[in-house]
Protein backbone atom coordinates (compact mmCIF):
# COMPACT_ATOMS: atom_id res chain seq x y z
CA UNK A 1 0.00 0.00 0.00
CA UNK A 2 1.64 3.29 -1.22
CA UNK A 3 0.73 6.56 -0.38
CA UNK A 4 2.99 9.33 -2.35
CA UNK A 5 5.43 8.92 -4.89
CA UNK A 6 8.10 11.56 -6.27
CA UNK A 7 7.91 12.12 -9.87
CA UNK A 8 10.41 14.27 -11.55
CA UNK A 9 11.26 18.25 -10.96
CA UNK A 10 8.53 21.10 -10.74
CA UNK A 11 6.66 22.74 -12.40
CA UNK A 12 5.30 26.22 -12.61
CA UNK A 13 1.67 25.32 -12.11
CA UNK A 14 -0.02 27.89 -9.88
CA UNK A 15 -2.17 27.13 -7.01
CA UNK A 16 -5.99 27.66 -8.39
CA UNK A 17 -8.92 28.68 -6.08
CA UNK A 18 -11.80 26.64 -4.49
CA UNK A 19 -13.79 23.97 -7.39
CA UNK A 20 -10.11 22.68 -8.29
CA UNK A 21 -10.94 19.72 -9.96
CA UNK A 22 -9.43 16.61 -8.17
CA UNK A 23 -6.64 15.41 -10.47
CA UNK A 24 -5.51 17.94 -11.51
CA UNK A 25 -1.83 19.53 -10.60
CA UNK A 26 -1.43 22.57 -8.49
CA UNK A 27 1.57 23.71 -6.82
CA UNK A 28 2.30 25.11 -3.15
CA UNK A 29 5.92 26.19 -2.47
CA UNK A 30 8.59 23.92 -4.36
CA UNK A 31 6.24 21.46 -4.51
CA UNK A 32 3.43 20.14 -7.29
CA UNK A 33 0.83 17.72 -6.34
CA UNK A 34 -1.03 15.92 -8.98
CA UNK A 35 -3.84 14.22 -7.74
CA UNK A 36 -4.83 10.62 -7.82
CA UNK A 37 -7.66 10.91 -5.75
CA UNK A 38 -9.74 12.39 -3.02
CA UNK A 39 -13.03 14.30 -3.87
CA UNK A 40 -13.32 18.34 -4.19
CA UNK A 41 -14.63 20.11 -0.91
CA UNK A 42 -18.07 21.55 -1.64
CA UNK A 43 -18.79 24.36 0.20
CA UNK A 44 -22.40 22.86 2.01
CA UNK A 45 -19.88 20.52 3.35
CA UNK A 46 -19.37 20.32 7.67
CA UNK A 47 -16.32 21.45 8.30
CA UNK A 48 -14.06 21.04 11.13
CA UNK A 49 -15.52 23.77 13.52
CA UNK A 50 -19.37 22.54 12.28
CA UNK A 51 -19.45 21.12 16.45
CA UNK A 52 -18.03 23.68 18.15
CA UNK A 53 -20.14 25.86 20.41
CA UNK A 54 -20.44 29.61 20.95
CA UNK A 55 -18.01 30.23 23.68
CA UNK A 56 -14.89 28.86 21.75
CA UNK A 57 -15.77 29.67 18.39
CA UNK A 58 -16.38 33.80 19.63
CA UNK A 59 -13.14 33.53 21.30
CA UNK A 60 -11.58 31.98 17.98
CA UNK A 61 -12.96 34.69 16.25
CA UNK A 62 -12.13 37.52 18.45
CA UNK A 63 -8.38 35.84 18.68
CA UNK A 64 -8.29 36.70 15.15
CA UNK A 65 -10.17 39.80 14.83
CA UNK A 66 -12.31 38.79 12.95
CA UNK A 67 -10.07 38.93 9.52
CA UNK A 68 -12.76 36.75 7.71
CA UNK A 69 -12.55 37.18 3.83
CA UNK A 70 -15.94 38.52 2.27
CA UNK A 71 -16.38 35.07 0.21
CA UNK A 72 -15.78 33.11 3.79
CA UNK A 73 -18.12 35.08 5.50
CA UNK A 74 -21.94 32.48 4.53
CA UNK A 75 -19.19 29.59 6.16
CA UNK A 76 -18.72 31.28 9.15
CA UNK A 77 -22.20 32.78 9.66
CA UNK A 78 -23.50 29.13 9.38
CA UNK A 79 -21.10 27.55 11.89
CA UNK A 80 -22.02 30.34 14.48
CA UNK A 81 -25.51 29.74 13.63
CA UNK A 82 -25.19 25.90 14.59
CA UNK A 83 -22.88 27.09 17.41
CA UNK A 84 -25.62 28.82 19.00
CA UNK A 85 -28.47 27.10 18.30
CA UNK A 86 -27.54 23.46 17.71
CA UNK A 87 -24.33 22.83 19.64
CA UNK A 88 -24.68 24.99 22.71
CA UNK A 89 -27.72 23.56 24.11
CA UNK A 90 -26.90 19.93 22.86
CA UNK A 91 -23.47 20.09 24.65
CA UNK A 92 -25.71 21.68 28.09
CA UNK A 93 -28.12 18.64 27.41
CA UNK A 94 -25.42 16.25 27.21
CA UNK A 95 -24.18 17.16 30.74
CA UNK A 96 -27.22 17.48 32.13
CA UNK A 97 -27.50 13.70 31.70
CA UNK A 98 -24.86 12.52 31.10
CA UNK A 99 -22.29 14.63 33.05
CA UNK A 100 -21.99 12.61 36.48
CA UNK A 101 -21.57 9.37 34.87
CA UNK A 102 -18.93 10.94 32.73
CA UNK A 103 -16.99 12.03 35.51
CA UNK A 104 -17.03 8.64 37.70
CA UNK A 105 -15.50 6.51 33.92
CA UNK A 106 -12.13 5.29 34.76
CA UNK A 107 -9.88 4.68 31.52
CA UNK A 108 -8.41 1.60 32.42
CA UNK A 109 -6.26 0.30 30.47
CA UNK A 110 -4.32 2.99 29.83
CA UNK A 111 -4.84 4.05 25.76
CA UNK A 112 -2.45 2.96 23.52
CA UNK A 113 -0.90 6.28 21.23
CA UNK A 114 0.17 6.76 17.44
CA UNK A 115 2.91 8.95 17.45
CA UNK A 116 4.50 10.16 14.21
CA UNK A 117 4.82 13.46 11.89
CA UNK A 118 1.64 13.82 9.84
CA UNK A 119 1.45 11.84 6.70
CA UNK A 120 3.96 9.10 8.06
CA UNK A 121 1.32 6.43 7.84
CA UNK A 122 -0.64 7.12 11.13
CA UNK A 123 -3.98 6.93 9.94
CA UNK A 124 -3.31 3.99 8.56
CA UNK A 125 -1.54 2.15 11.77
CA UNK A 126 -4.32 3.65 14.02
CA UNK A 127 -7.23 1.92 11.44
CA UNK A 128 -4.91 -1.33 12.05
CA UNK A 129 -4.70 -1.17 15.78
CA UNK A 130 -8.46 -0.04 15.95
CA UNK A 131 -9.76 -3.02 14.11
CA UNK A 132 -8.88 -5.27 16.67
CA UNK A 133 -12.15 -5.44 18.50
CA UNK A 134 -11.32 -4.95 22.24
CA UNK A 135 -10.04 -1.87 20.87
CA UNK A 136 -11.66 1.51 20.46
CA UNK A 137 -11.39 4.96 19.48
CA UNK A 138 -12.69 8.66 19.09
CA UNK A 139 -14.83 8.58 16.06
CA UNK A 140 -15.03 11.24 13.42
CA UNK A 141 -18.27 12.65 14.74
CA UNK A 142 -17.34 12.54 18.19
CA UNK A 143 -13.96 14.44 17.44
CA UNK A 144 -15.99 17.16 15.31
CA UNK A 145 -18.79 17.29 17.80
CA UNK A 146 -16.91 16.24 21.33
CA UNK A 147 -19.35 18.76 23.45
CA UNK A 148 -22.59 16.25 22.71
CA UNK A 149 -22.14 13.13 20.13
CA UNK A 150 -23.37 11.28 22.71
CA UNK A 151 -27.06 13.05 22.56
CA UNK A 152 -27.01 13.93 19.37
CA UNK A 153 -25.04 11.17 17.38
CA UNK A 154 -28.83 9.38 16.23
CA UNK A 155 -30.25 12.87 14.45
CA UNK A 156 -27.52 15.39 14.39
CA UNK A 157 -25.16 12.29 12.59
CA UNK A 158 -27.58 11.58 10.31
CA UNK A 159 -27.56 14.92 8.37
CA UNK A 160 -23.94 15.31 8.71
CA UNK A 161 -23.65 11.92 7.07
CA UNK A 162 -25.58 13.06 4.06
CA UNK A 163 -23.22 16.06 3.90
CA UNK A 164 -19.89 14.84 4.34
CA UNK A 165 -17.52 13.63 1.95
CA UNK A 166 -16.75 10.10 1.12
CA UNK A 167 -12.98 10.61 0.66
CA UNK A 168 -10.63 12.64 2.64
CA UNK A 169 -9.99 15.61 0.49
CA UNK A 170 -6.08 15.37 1.10
CA UNK A 171 -5.87 12.04 -0.41
CA UNK A 172 -7.94 8.84 -1.66
CA UNK A 173 -8.61 7.26 1.91
CA UNK A 174 -12.36 6.44 2.72
CA UNK A 175 -14.04 8.93 5.18
CA UNK A 176 -16.82 7.81 7.32
CA UNK A 177 -18.07 9.96 10.54
CA UNK A 178 -17.44 6.25 12.20
CA UNK A 179 -13.65 6.13 10.84
CA UNK A 180 -11.36 6.35 13.66
CA UNK A 181 -10.29 10.13 14.13
CA UNK A 182 -7.66 12.35 15.59
CA UNK A 183 -8.52 13.99 19.37
CA UNK A 184 -7.14 16.73 18.20
CA UNK A 185 -9.91 18.04 16.48
CA UNK A 186 -11.68 17.16 19.48
CA UNK A 187 -9.68 19.84 21.68
CA UNK A 188 -10.53 22.45 19.02
CA UNK A 189 -14.41 22.25 19.39
CA UNK A 190 -13.59 21.83 22.93
CA UNK A 191 -11.75 25.36 23.05
CA UNK A 192 -8.73 24.09 24.54
CA UNK A 193 -5.88 25.46 22.22
CA UNK A 194 -4.00 23.73 19.59
CA UNK A 195 -1.95 24.65 16.58
CA UNK A 196 -4.51 23.25 14.74
CA UNK A 197 -6.78 26.76 15.45
CA UNK A 198 -4.03 28.17 12.37
CA UNK A 199 -6.58 26.46 9.82
CA UNK A 200 -9.17 28.97 10.60
CA UNK A 201 -6.69 32.08 9.74
CA UNK A 202 -4.07 30.64 8.10
CA UNK A 203 -2.80 34.12 6.59
CA UNK A 204 -2.24 35.07 10.70
CA UNK A 205 1.13 34.06 11.95
CA UNK A 206 1.22 30.00 13.33
CA UNK A 207 -1.13 29.53 16.73
CA UNK A 208 -0.94 27.68 20.11
CA UNK A 209 2.93 26.89 18.90
CA UNK A 210 3.86 26.36 22.19
CA UNK A 211 1.27 22.91 22.45
CA UNK A 212 3.42 21.47 20.39
CA UNK A 213 5.84 20.47 22.60
CA UNK A 214 3.99 21.84 25.39
CA UNK A 215 6.73 23.69 26.30
CA UNK A 216 6.35 27.36 27.78
CA UNK A 217 3.11 26.95 29.24
CA UNK A 218 1.93 28.58 32.61
CA UNK A 219 0.83 25.35 34.87
CA UNK A 220 -2.89 26.76 35.03
CA UNK A 221 -2.53 26.21 31.14
CA UNK A 222 -1.18 22.75 31.07
CA UNK A 223 -3.66 21.84 33.89
CA UNK A 224 -6.23 22.85 31.50
CA UNK A 225 -5.28 21.12 28.49
CA UNK A 226 -4.85 17.94 30.63
CA UNK A 227 -8.24 18.07 32.26
CA UNK A 228 -9.47 19.06 28.43
CA UNK A 229 -7.84 15.81 26.96
CA UNK A 230 -8.70 13.53 29.67
CA UNK A 231 -12.90 14.55 30.00
CA UNK A 232 -13.42 13.81 26.80
CA UNK A 233 -11.50 10.75 26.45
CA UNK A 234 -13.80 9.78 29.51
CA UNK A 235 -17.09 10.64 27.64
CA UNK A 236 -15.76 8.37 24.51
CA UNK A 237 -14.56 5.62 27.40
CA UNK A 238 -18.07 6.06 28.65
CA UNK A 239 -19.60 5.25 25.20
CA UNK A 240 -17.40 1.85 24.15
CA UNK A 241 -16.13 0.74 27.29
CA UNK A 242 -13.22 0.02 25.67
CA UNK A 243 -9.44 0.26 25.39
CA UNK A 244 -8.66 3.56 23.60
CA UNK A 245 -6.35 3.65 20.57
CA UNK A 246 -5.35 7.83 20.19
CA UNK A 247 -3.79 9.22 17.19
CA UNK A 248 -2.44 12.94 16.93
CA UNK A 249 0.55 14.02 14.78
CA UNK A 250 1.16 16.37 17.52
CA UNK A 251 1.12 14.23 20.40
CA UNK A 252 4.45 13.18 18.74
CA UNK A 253 6.12 16.12 20.91
CA UNK A 254 3.49 15.87 24.34
CA UNK A 255 5.16 12.51 25.72
CA UNK A 256 5.91 13.55 28.38
CA UNK A 257 2.66 15.07 29.90
CA UNK A 258 0.69 12.65 28.19
CA UNK A 259 2.59 9.71 30.29
CA UNK A 260 2.06 12.43 33.47
CA UNK A 261 -1.71 11.58 32.75
CA UNK A 262 -1.25 7.80 31.66
CA UNK A 263 1.58 6.38 33.33
CA UNK A 264 0.79 3.00 32.31
CA UNK A 265 0.34 4.58 28.41
CA UNK A 266 1.98 2.07 25.45
CA UNK A 267 3.39 4.20 22.29
CA UNK A 268 3.65 3.09 18.59
CA UNK A 269 5.87 5.61 16.87
CA UNK A 270 5.84 5.46 13.02
CA UNK A 271 8.71 6.92 10.87
CA UNK A 272 8.64 7.72 6.90
CA UNK A 273 11.23 8.48 4.20
CA UNK A 274 11.85 12.62 4.91
CA UNK A 275 11.30 13.89 1.64
CA UNK A 276 7.61 12.10 0.65
CA UNK A 277 6.80 13.60 4.33
CA UNK A 278 7.63 16.68 3.57
CA UNK A 279 5.78 17.05 0.09
CA UNK A 280 2.64 15.58 1.62
CA UNK A 281 2.38 17.59 4.51
CA UNK A 282 2.72 20.72 2.07
CA UNK A 283 -0.31 19.44 1.17
CA UNK A 284 -1.85 18.10 4.03
CA UNK A 285 -1.72 22.00 5.02
CA UNK A 286 -2.18 23.11 1.50
CA UNK A 287 -5.85 21.80 1.78
CA UNK A 288 -7.28 22.14 5.41
CA UNK A 289 -6.11 26.10 5.03
CA UNK A 290 -7.77 26.20 1.63
CA UNK A 291 -11.03 24.23 2.74
CA UNK A 292 -11.64 24.49 6.62
CA UNK A 293 -10.25 28.38 6.54
CA UNK A 294 -11.98 31.75 7.43
CA UNK A 295 -9.28 33.33 4.69
CA UNK A 296 -8.21 32.78 0.96
CA UNK A 297 -4.94 31.20 2.00
CA UNK A 298 -1.41 32.80 0.33
CA UNK A 299 0.55 30.00 2.17
CA UNK A 300 3.33 32.41 2.55
CA UNK A 301 6.53 30.65 5.11
CA UNK A 302 4.56 27.48 4.62
CA UNK A 303 7.56 25.59 3.29
CA UNK A 304 9.60 26.90 7.07
CA UNK A 305 6.74 26.03 9.10
CA UNK A 306 6.43 22.57 7.95
CA UNK A 307 10.38 22.43 8.31
CA UNK A 308 10.59 23.59 11.67
CA UNK A 309 7.62 21.74 13.34
CA UNK A 310 8.87 19.07 12.48
CA UNK A 311 12.38 19.40 14.35
CA UNK A 312 10.17 20.86 17.13
CA UNK A 313 8.21 17.89 17.62
CA UNK A 314 11.27 15.55 17.02
CA UNK A 315 13.51 17.26 19.69
CA UNK A 316 10.90 16.63 21.84
CA UNK A 317 10.26 13.08 21.22
CA UNK A 318 14.00 12.16 21.27
CA UNK A 319 14.05 13.94 24.60
CA UNK A 320 11.18 12.03 26.59
CA UNK A 321 11.06 8.90 24.97
CA UNK A 322 14.14 8.23 27.64
CA UNK A 323 10.57 8.26 30.21
CA UNK A 324 9.41 5.18 28.23
CA UNK A 325 10.05 1.87 29.64
CA UNK A 326 10.53 -0.84 27.18
CA UNK A 327 7.41 -2.41 26.81
CA UNK A 328 5.75 1.57 26.60
CA UNK A 329 7.15 1.73 23.19
CA UNK A 330 7.61 0.43 19.69
CA UNK A 331 8.70 1.77 16.76
CA UNK A 332 7.26 0.94 13.03
CA UNK A 333 8.82 1.89 9.88
CA UNK A 334 5.87 3.28 7.49
CA UNK A 335 7.52 1.04 4.44
CA UNK A 336 8.11 -1.69 6.41
CA UNK A 337 4.25 -2.02 7.61
CA UNK A 338 3.28 -1.41 3.86
CA UNK A 339 5.51 -4.62 2.92
CA UNK A 340 4.37 -6.91 6.41
CA UNK A 341 1.09 -5.64 7.83
CA UNK A 342 0.18 -8.44 9.48
CA UNK A 343 3.94 -9.52 10.26
CA UNK A 344 4.78 -5.60 11.69
CA UNK A 345 1.37 -5.59 13.47
CA UNK A 346 2.47 -8.93 15.58
CA UNK A 347 5.62 -7.78 16.67
CA UNK A 348 4.04 -4.73 17.52
CA UNK A 349 1.57 -6.36 19.97
CA UNK A 350 4.24 -8.57 21.21
CA UNK A 351 6.63 -5.75 21.96
CA UNK A 352 3.97 -3.70 23.88
CA UNK A 353 2.23 -6.76 25.83
CA UNK A 354 -1.39 -6.03 23.97
CA UNK A 355 -2.29 -9.50 23.89
CA UNK A 356 -2.69 -12.20 21.32
CA UNK A 357 -2.39 -10.78 17.72
CA UNK A 358 -4.68 -13.77 16.59
CA UNK A 359 -7.78 -12.44 18.38
CA UNK A 360 -7.29 -9.13 15.77
CA UNK A 361 -5.96 -11.15 12.67
CA UNK A 362 -9.43 -11.08 10.98
CA UNK A 363 -10.59 -7.57 11.22
CA UNK A 364 -7.04 -6.22 10.30
CA UNK A 365 -6.67 -9.37 7.32
CA UNK A 366 -10.32 -7.52 6.13
CA UNK A 367 -9.44 -4.03 6.72
CA UNK A 368 -6.19 -4.57 4.42
CA UNK A 369 -7.98 -6.28 1.84
CA UNK A 370 -10.46 -2.95 1.82
CA UNK A 371 -7.53 -0.91 1.07
CA UNK A 372 -5.72 -2.75 -1.53
CA UNK A 373 -7.24 -0.43 -4.43
CA UNK A 374 -6.16 2.71 -2.71
CA UNK A 375 -4.40 4.88 -5.06
CA UNK A 376 -1.49 7.73 -3.57
CA UNK A 377 -0.81 11.09 -4.49
CA UNK A 378 2.31 11.75 -6.86
CA UNK A 379 4.50 14.91 -5.88
CA UNK A 380 7.51 16.56 -8.08
CA UNK A 381 10.04 18.67 -5.77
CA UNK A 382 11.49 21.32 -6.78
CA UNK A 383 15.58 20.99 -6.80
CA UNK A 384 16.02 23.98 -4.08
CA UNK A 385 13.55 22.50 -1.95
CA UNK A 386 15.16 19.62 -1.71
CA UNK A 387 18.21 20.79 -0.30
CA UNK A 388 16.26 23.39 2.29
CA UNK A 389 14.47 19.01 3.44
CA UNK A 390 18.13 18.14 3.25
CA UNK A 391 19.61 21.16 5.33
CA UNK A 392 16.97 20.93 7.71
CA UNK A 393 16.03 17.01 8.01
CA UNK A 394 19.50 15.39 6.92
CA UNK A 395 20.04 14.71 11.14
CA UNK A 396 16.57 12.71 10.79
CA UNK A 397 17.68 10.57 7.17
CA UNK A 398 20.78 9.61 9.18
CA UNK A 399 19.41 8.61 12.44
CA UNK A 400 16.16 6.27 10.41
CA UNK A 401 18.36 4.82 8.14
CA UNK A 402 17.22 6.93 4.72
CA UNK A 403 18.97 8.26 2.03
CA UNK A 404 19.29 11.94 2.74
CA UNK A 405 16.74 13.77 0.40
Amino acid sequence: MGEVQLVGKTANTPERAIGEAPNQAVQVGGVVVARAGGGDYKPWMPRIWSGITLGPWLRLLARNRFRIAPHRLPMALIITTLAALVNSPSSWVQRLIYGRRIARTKIDPHPIFVVGHWRTGTTFLHELLVADPRHASPTSYQCFAPGHFLVSRSWLGKVAEILAPRHRPQDDMPFSLDNPQEDEFALCNLGIPSPYWTMAFPNHPPQCQQYIDMEGLTSAQLERWKRGLYGFLQAVTFATGKRLVLKSPAHLGRIRVLVELFPKAKFVHIYREPLTVFASTMNLWRRFYRDQGLQRPSYEGLEDYVLETFNRLYRAFERDRLLLAPNQLAEVRFETLVANPIGEMERIYRELDLGPFDLARPAVEKLLEGRKDYKPNRFSVAEETRRKVRESWGWFAVKYGYPEP
